[in-house]
């Protein structure tokens, strides 16, 4: 059940926010090299959100020193 909830949410943002409703082409490869065109554009949005909150360089938990 969890792991549904997590995978939906980037889907859900591709839906949404990039007003992605079907796959232009036809046939597996092409779909899957649509596909790999939407998460690069997702990871890209992803960042350009980072960087215009300057949020870069932050981490949710400290790093462990290495001793």
């Amino acid at each position: 059940m969890n792991r549904s909830i997590q995978a939906e949410g980037s889907f859900a943002n591709i839906k949404g926010d990039m007003s992605f409703r079907r796959y232009l082409c036809r046939g597996q490869k092409n779909v899957l090299a649509e596909s790999i065109l939407l998460a690069m554009a997702h990871n890209i949005n992803k960042l350009d959100h980072k960087i215009q909150n300057g949020s870069t360089g932050t981490y949710l938990f400290e790093m462990k020193k290495e001793a």
